[in-house]
C-alpha cells in the first residue's frame, strides 16, 4: 500500500477492519480517506504524514481515543467525522468467564422437508428449521422427555386472523401442536413475514378463546436456510413462549405506550419527535396505560382524493387509555403543522382539528371548541378526552364529510384480478387479487404457464375484506368445496399474501364446441333480494359487483382443444368414492384435491398402496406435467379400489360394501404429513353428506312414504 504514492481517495469503509497498516502514512498525495463502519480501536500514528489529507471520515468505529498526530498544526485544514465512536469512554473490561450452571452447549439442528410436519425433541433441545423460512429454538431442558411436536401452515381464513383499525396481515397463520402442552423453558418461535415498509411488526396468538399481542423482535433468519433455495435467509419476528397455539405476524403503526402517574410525565413519538404529549401534574388520581399511534398520510393522495391541491394535513394520531376516564387536567399535545405551512404565514381559518370516533367511523370538526395555537413549526391544543385527532389545512366547506370520505379511501388498496388458464390444461383455472402495483409482475412470472386476458381494471378492497369469484354464462366450479357458497369461490383479499386459488372448470350442461363464459367478482356475500337466477348472471354496477374477465373453454373440435377436453368422454369417469358410512368423494373432489399435493404425490401414493414400479411408470409418462401425473396417481389408485371392491361405484351404479376408501385416503394424507388435506378431505365429506340428509329431508323420505317396499339410494347427489 505504501507504493500508491499517486492516491487520491481511499474508501475502505464497511469491511470489519480492526487495524490500519502503518505503511497508510506513506500515502502522500491522499486528499479522502473513507474508514466509516469498521471495527478500528486505533489508528496509527504515521497518519499524521499524510499532510494532503482533507477529508477523513472515521465514524461508527470502536475509537476511544485520536491520535495525537491528527491536532498537529500541519492538519489545520483536516475535516474529521467521528461520530458514533465511545470517544473518552474507558475500555470495556474483558467478560469474566461463564460459571458451570451459565455455560450452553449447542443444540443441535433439525431441516425439516415440504412433506414433514412431525418431530421429535428431546430434553437435549433443538434447533426446528420449518418450511418457507420459519425457526423453532427449544433450548436444553426445556422438556423433560422425548416429545413428539407438529407444525401446520393454515390458510388465513378470518377465524384465524384478528386485524385491528391500520393493521395488515404479514403472514399465514402457524398453528404448533400439542396446544396443551408446557415447556419447563421458554421456547422461541420465529414466524416468518412479508416485508414491511411502514410501522411495527408484532406476532398475535391465538389460544382457542381470545387473542393476545406479544412482545416481538425482528431478525433474519439463520445464515444457509432461506424460504427460497439460493435467496436471502427469510424476516422473522420471534416471541418467547411456554405453550403451543397459533400463531400470526401482524404489521401495524409504531405503538408507544407509558403508564401516567399523578405526578404527570411526556411522552414522545418515536415514529415523529415533534409529536408529544404533555401530562401535568394531577392530572389523574391512579396510574394509567398510555397508547399513542402515529399514521403518516400522503398529502398527495390527500390532495388528489378530495380535490383540493391547497389541502395539507398532518400525521394522525390514534390515542388511547386504560381506564377510559377523563383527565381531571387538560393535556396538551403538540403536533408538527401540515407540510408546506409556516406558523407566521398559515391562514387560520383554514386550519381545522379533526376529532375521530373509530368505533361510529365519524369525523368531527371540533376546532371552535379546543383551545389551538400555532408556533412557527408546531400545532398546540389541550385535551381531556383520548380518541382520534387529525389537523387539516384545506380551504373547502363541510370539512368533516370530506375527512370522512378521504379517510374510507385511505383505508382501502386498489387492486386487480386475474383470471388465467393452465396453457396445457385450460380446465385449470388460477383466479387471483393483487394490489395494482404488483400485477405487473405477477403476469409477467405466470405468462410462460398460463394465459388468459387483460387484469381487471382497478378496484377498492379494504384490508381482511371477503369477496367472491363468480362463474357464470354457461360455466361451474368442478368441485364441491367448503369454500365454495352458492356457486361462489369465497376469498378474504390480504395485501401482503397471494389471494389465490386454483380449480376446475366444467360446463354447467353438455354440449359441443367452445364455451364462452366469464368469471365476476363481488364484494360481501350475494344479496338475498336478488332472485338466485339473476344473482348468478348479473353484471350490473350494484354495490357488491366489482369486476368480470372472460373465461372460454375450448370444445372437442374447436381450435385449441387438443388437450383432451372431451365432455361427452371425460378422462376421468364420474365416480362416488367410498360408502355411506364414512361418505363420498367426487372425482370433481379429487381434481381439486390434486391442485393441492404437489411434490408430495410421491409419499401419498406409497401410503396408499401404489407399488414402487407403477409410481415409476406414472412419472415417467408425465415427467413434463406434475399436475396429470398427481391426478393419473389419485385415479389409478381409484381404479384399483374399483377392482378389489372397497367402497367404491360408478355414478348412478349400486352400492358396494367395503372398508371405508375415505377414511383409507385420510389416513394416506396423515401418514404423508399432510394434516391440512386430510382436514379439507373430512371437511368435503361433511359438507357432501349434509347436503345428501337435507335432500332425503326433502325428496327421499317423501319418495319412501309413497313406495314403502323400495330401496333408497344411499348415496349423496354431488
Amino acid at each position: 500500500m505504501g507504493q500508491l504514492k499517486s492516491l487520491h481517495t481511499l474508501d475502505v469503509s464497511y469491511n470489519l477492519l480492526e487495524t490500519l497498516p502503518e505503511e497508510m502514512g506513506a500515502l502522500e498525495e491522499l486528499v479522502k480517506l473513507e474508514l466509516s463502519h469498521n471495527r478500528l480501536k486505533k489508528l496509527p500514528e504515521t497518519m499524521g504524514c499524510l499532510l494532503s489529507l482533507r477529508d477523513l471520515v472515521i465514524h461508527s468505529n470502536d475509537l476511544r481515543v485520536l491520535p495525537v498526530c491528527l491536532c498537529l498544526d500541519k492538519l489545520d485544514k483536516l475535516k474529521v467525522d467521528v461520530r458514533n465512536n465511545p470517544l473518552g469512554r474507558p475500555p470495556t473490561p474483558p467478560p469474566l468467564p461463564p460459571t458451570p450452571d451459565q455455560v450452553e452447549t449447542r443444540v443441535p439442528e433439525l431441516h425439516l422437508g415440504l412433506n414433514r410436519h412431525r418431530f421429535c425433541v428431546s430434553s437435549a433441545g433443538c434447533h426446528v428449521f420449518l418450511p418457507g423460512g420459519a425457526e423453532l429454538l427449544f433450548p436444553s431442558g426445556c422438556l423433560a422427555t422425548t416429545t413428539t411436536l407438529q407444525w401446520a401452515e393454515r390458510k388465513p381464513d378470518r377465524k384465524w386472523v384478528w386485524l385491528e383499525e391500520h393493521d395488515f396481515l404479514l403472514s399465514r397463520p402457524l398453528e404448533l401442536l400439542p396446544h396443551r402442552i408446557s415447556f419447563l423453558k421458554p421456547v422461541e418461535v420465529c414466524v416468518p413475514y412479508h416485508r414491511s415498509r411502514r410501522g411495527e411488526v408484532v406476532v398475535r396468538r391465538f389460544d382457542g378463546q381470545q387473542w393476545s399481542t406479544l412482545p416481538t423482535e425482528t431478525r433474519r433468519g439463520s445464515i444457509g436456510h432461506s424460504s427460497h433455495p439460493g435467496g436471502r435467509p427469510a424476516r422473522l419476528a420471534c416471541v418467547s413462549v411456554r405453550q403451543f397455539s397459533w400463531f400470526v405476524a401482524v404489521g401495524r403503526p409504531v405503538r408507544d405506550s407509558c403508564s401516567v402517574t399523578p405526578e404527570g410525565t411526556l411522552l414522545v413519538s418515536r415514529t415523529d419527535a415533534g409529536i408529544k404529549l404533555t401530562f401535568p401534574p394531577d392530572c389523574t388520581v391512579q396510574t394509567r396505560t398510555i397508547t399513542l399511534q402515529v399514521l403518516q398520510v400522503s398529502v398527495t393522495e390527500v390532495q388528489t382524493l378530495c380535490g383540493d391541491p391547497q389541502a395539507r394535513v398532518s400525521p394522525l394520531l390514534c390515542l388511547s387509555q386504560d381506564p377510559s376516564i377523563q383527565f381531571l387536567q387538560p393535556i396538551k399535545v403538540q403536533v408538527p403543522l401540515p407540510t408546506g405551512l409556516a406558523g407566521h404565514t398559515v391562514d387560520l381559518s383554514c386550519l381545522h382539528l379533526l376529532h375521530g370516533d373509530p368505533s361510529a367511523h365519524t369525523w368531527t370538526d371540533i376546532t371552535s371548541q379546543v383551545s389551538l395555537y400555532v408556533t412557527q413549526l408546531y400545532a398546540i391544543f389541550y385535551i381531556t378526552h383520548f380518541s382520534w385527532y387529525w389537523l387539516w389545512y384545506t380551504t373547502q366547506r363541510c370539512v368533516s364529510g370530506v375527512v370522512r370520505r378521504v379517510y374510507q379511501r385511505l383505508k382501502q388498496f386498489q387492486v386487480q384480478f386475474l383470471v388465467l388458464q393452465r396453457r396445457t390444461d385450460p380446465k385449470q383455472v388460477l383466479l387471483q387479487c393483487l394490489p395494482a402495483d404488483k400485477v405487473d409482475n405477477r403476469v409477467q412470472s405466470l405468462s410462460e404457464q398460463y394465459d388468459g386476458p387483460q387484469p381487471s381494471d382497478l378496484c377498492d378492497l379494504l384490508e381482511g375484506e371477503q369477496f367472491f369469484a363468480g362463474f357464470e354464462r354457461g360455466l361451474d366450479v368442478s368441485a364441491d368445496r367448503p369454500d365454495c357458497a352458492e356457486g361462489r369461490l369465497s376469498f378474504v383479499f390480504y395485501s401482503r399474501l397471494k389471494n389465490l386459488k386454483e380449480v376446475y372448470v366444467c360446463p354447467t350442461q353438455k354440449q359441443e364446441g367452445s364455451i364462452r363464459g366469464q368469471v365476476s367478482f363481488y364484494r360481501g356475500e350475494v344479496p338475498s333480494d336478488i332472485p338466485q337466477e339473476v344473482a348468478r348472471k348479473r353484471k350490473g354496477h350494484d354495490s357488491q359487483w366489482l369486476a368480470t374477465l372472460p373465461l372460454r373453454l375450448p370444445g372437442l373440435n374447436s381450435e385449441g382443444g387438443s388437450n383432451g377436453m372431451d365432455w361427452e368422454q371425460p378422462q376421468y369417469p364420474p365416480l362416488n368414492l367410498g360408502d355411506p358410512e364414512s361418505g363420498y368423494l367426487t372425482e370433481a373432489n379429487l381434481l381439486a384435491i390434486s391442485l393441492q399435493i404437489g411434490q408430495d404425490w410421491r409419499s401419498i401414493g406409497i401410503n396408499l398402496g401404489i407399488s414402487y414400479q407403477e409410481l415409476d411408470r406414472i412419472q415417467y409418462k408425465y415427467r413434463d406435467n406434475l399436475g396429470a401425473l398427481v391426478l393419473e396417481m389419485l385415479f389409478h389408485w381409484a381404479r384399483g379400489q374399483q377392482q378389489e371392491g372397497v367402497g367404491l361405484r360408478p355414478a348412478g351404479g349400486p352400492g358396494q360394501k367395503g372398508i371405508g376408501a375415505v377414511p383409507r385416503l385420510v389416513d394416506a394424507m396423515v401418514e404423508s404429513d399432510r394434516r391440512d388435506l386430510a382436514e379439507e378431505i373430512k371437511d368435503i365429506v361433511r359438507l357432501g353428506t349434509r347436503k345428501y340428509n337435507e335432500s332425503l329431508r326433502r325428496v327421499g323420505l317423501e319418495e319412501e312414504e309413497k313406495r314403502p317396499s323400495a330401496e333408497t339410494d344411499p348415496s349423496p347427489s354431488h
